[in-house]
Order: structure tokens, then sequence, then C-alpha cells
């Protein structure tokens, strides 16, 4: 059957995992074109990358499953929103789901996280110059998670350190390997924190909440999902920060448009999504055969929805490779993927990246990247660069109000 599949779509077969890695998007372009849905013996299963079908793999989940036990999540975690289709999804996730809400995500977090951004962008406003993925986008990200989980016992290097274990193991797993045993050690400490969280009297976290609901979820499944909400909570939106940055920074006819109308801003995050999605894949396993675009798709089979493929569909975003802040339809992007399993914590994440933007262009001015090559997104799933270097002007007064925007 494999070698029927090759002959049938050979651009998928010539397609690596280091292609994938690295700069995919021409790859992806082409399959998109030739073989929007294709077999890709480097990942021994279909990646579709053009928009239509990765819809209505994402619409289907009766027919395109997450819970398989080969779900990467599902085998480092257990059981959990992520890994769950139908009831049991519903059932896991909307303890959790409530609080973000738009109108809660906005009444319970605006002001941590503009606070948050501002403290940390006015630590680095002296020195003239920042690595912002490490210094910025990710300490921000794991403030945020923090006090969304009431995780107070834990330092931020300590979260972060389970996270980057989650992260390394998943890709492992993506990318057709075994996860580090790290991995293992990283959630023992955090079912132990989750568990101290959710058990501290009087908090109003969302592990406790989650604890207390009808749904009636148990320690095991709380931790589990606590694990999935700190696993998108911290490196997608690390991504997302670092990406739209990146963006704006290496694009200054666009960022200049931002500067003179700051309303455009929220437009320039979302095609800075559809541009570079953060998590640039989402995988699903067919629960029967069907054909998909004319693809023999079998039970079983693996079937990776590109994000990032999907994105730059030319047929829905027209010259799909340029950064345009005016996009009419960049909120059309598929970033946070699509149907039953949409990521509820998009509007907080969207809330993030907003808060850090205004924060640079507001505090430091002449923000620009530093000087050599600019920096690009790499990674099989989680995509942003590897650092993000950056400079700005240093001077008595500088940078301390909206003047700088």
């Amino acid at each position: 059957m494999d070698s029927e599949l090759i002959d049938r779509f050979p651009l998928g077969a010539a397609v690596t995992v280091a292609d994938l890695e690295g700069d995919p998007h021409p790859h992806l372009a082409r399959l998109r074109a030739r073989e929007p849905v294709s077999w890709l013996p480097a990942l021994d299963g279909w990646l579709v990358t053009a928009r239509r079908p990765a819809l209505a793999v994402m619409r289907d989940a009766a027919t395109f499953t997450v819970d398989d036990p080969r779900f990467s999540t599902a085998r480092l975690l257990g059981p959990s929103m992520l890994s769950l289709d139908g009831r049991a999804h519903a059932r896991h996730r909307e303890p959790f789901a409530r609080p973000f809400r738009p109108a809660r995500t906005r009444e319970r977090f605006t002001a941590f996280v503009e606070a948050e951004a501002g403290r940390l962008t006015a630590a680095l406003a002296p020195a003239g110059a920042a690595e912002l993925r490490g210094e910025l986008a990710g300490p921000l990200a794991v403030a945020v998670v923090a006090e969304a989980l009431g995780l107070r016992g834990a330092d931020a290097a300590t979260i972060r350190s389970w996270y980057e274990a989650f992260v390394e193991a998943v890709s492992a797993i993506t990318a057709g390997g075994e996860p580090d045993p790290r991995a293992d050690e990283a959630y023992a400490k955090l079912r132990a924190a989750v568990q101290e969280a959710a058990a501290e009297p009087g908090t109003t976290s969302l592990l406790a909440e989650a604890t207390h609901q009808e749904e009636g979820l148990t320690g095991a499944e709380v931790v589990a999902n606590a694990a999935v909400l700190m696993f998108g909570g911290i490196d997608t939106t690390e991504g997302m920060i670092a990406n739209a940055v990146l963006h704006l920074l290496a694009h200054p006819a666009e960022l200049d448009l931002v500067r003179a109308d700051p309303a455009l801003l929220p437009a320039a995050i979302e095609e800075s999504l559809r541009l570079e999605p953060s998590a640039s894949v989402v995988d699903r396993y067919a629960t029967r055969d069907v054909e998909l675009e004319g693809a023999p798709i079998r039970k079983g089979d693996l079937v990776r929805v590109s994000l990032a493929g999907a994105n730059r569909d030319p047929a829905a975003f027209p010259d799909p490779d340029r950064y345009d802040v005016r996009r009419a339809n960049a909120a059309e992007h598929l970033a946070f993927a699509h149907g039953p399993h949409f990521c509820f914590g998009a509007h907080l994440a969207r809330l993030e990246t907003r808060a850090v933007l205004e924060a640079l262009l507001d505090r430091l001015p002449g923000l620009r990247l530093a000087p050599g090559p600019v920096p690009r997104p790499r990674g099989l799933v989680f995509r942003k660069p590897e650092t993000l270097n950056v400079r700005w002007n240093v001077h008595p007064g500088a940078g301390t109000g909206p003047a700088g925007m």
C-alpha cells in the first residue's frame, strides 16, 4: 500500500521532517497546489495543506478523531480535553472553558496582563537591547498561566522547565520518536503543584473552580487538563507574541502604518497569526475509510492538518505570503484550529500579544531588529524564532508614554 501511495503522491514522498521544521512554506505551497491531501512517508500519515479539506477534517470529529492512543498528549498525560471527542470531550473541556469566554477573560485578566507586560518592558527599557522571546514573551506567558491556575507555590523558572519538557516530548512523538523521560518527572511535579493549588482554601483559581464543577472531574483529570492549559498557554502564546513582534519589525512599512494608526494593531496580530501560526499542525485519526480530495484515507490513518498550509491558501488569501496589516479577511485564519477543538484560550492569547505590542511601541522608541540576519520561525509543531534580538533608542524621558507609539 505504501509503495502505491508513494507513486500516487510523489511530492509528499519527497518532503522530509527537516523540510517541515525549517521553512515549510514552499513545500506546503507545492503540496497545496497539486496534492492538497498528500501521503508523507516521513510522517507515516496524510498531510492536509488546503483550507477546504482542513476545515472538513476539523469539523468532523466523528470521522477524524483525536481519541486515539497514538495522540501525542494522550501518551504523555492520559485522557484530557485535547485527546477526547464527543461527550467525554465536553465534560473535560467545559469546566476550564467557561472562565475564558470573552467577557470573563477581559474582566479577569486585562489588568493583570497589562500590568505585567508593562512591568517587564519597563525593566528592559534602560538597556537599549534585549532578546524578547526569552526576556518578555516567555516570562509574560508563564506569569499569566501561573496566575490563572493559581500555581503560586512554583516559581517561573520551575514552571518553564515543566512546559519545556512537555514541548520537547510532544515534538519528539510528532517526529516519530520517543519522549524524553524528563517529561514524566515534570508531570509528577506538576501534579503535586496542581493538587496543592486546587486544595488551597479560599482560592479563586481555575483549578479550584474546575475541581468543584458539576462535571465532577477526578483529581487526575484536573491535573491532565491543567497540563494541557499550561502547554498551550505558555508555549503557543510565547510563540504568538514572538512571531507578532518579528513580523512587525521585519516589515517597516507595515510597522509605520500601525504607528500612525494604532487601531490597526489587532489586525496586525491576526495577520501574524495567519502568516505563521505558533502551533502549525493538529493531528486527527480516521475512524473509517473515507475519501478526502481524492485521497484514499483508511481507518486508523493519521491525518495531520497543516494550519500553516491552510492559512496561506490563495483561494482564501490572495498574495498569501505577504504580511499585510490591512488584509480584510486576516481574522479568517485557522491558527486556533476549528470545530469542537477550537482553542478557547484565543481571547487571552490575543490580550497578551496586544499588551506586549502596546508596551513595546509605547516605551521603546526606535524599536528595531538587531543587526544581522532576520530571525525566522522554526519548528515542526511549534513555530517561533529561536531568538528575537532587538534594539531601541535610549535617552532621558524617552518611551515613557503614548507619544512613543
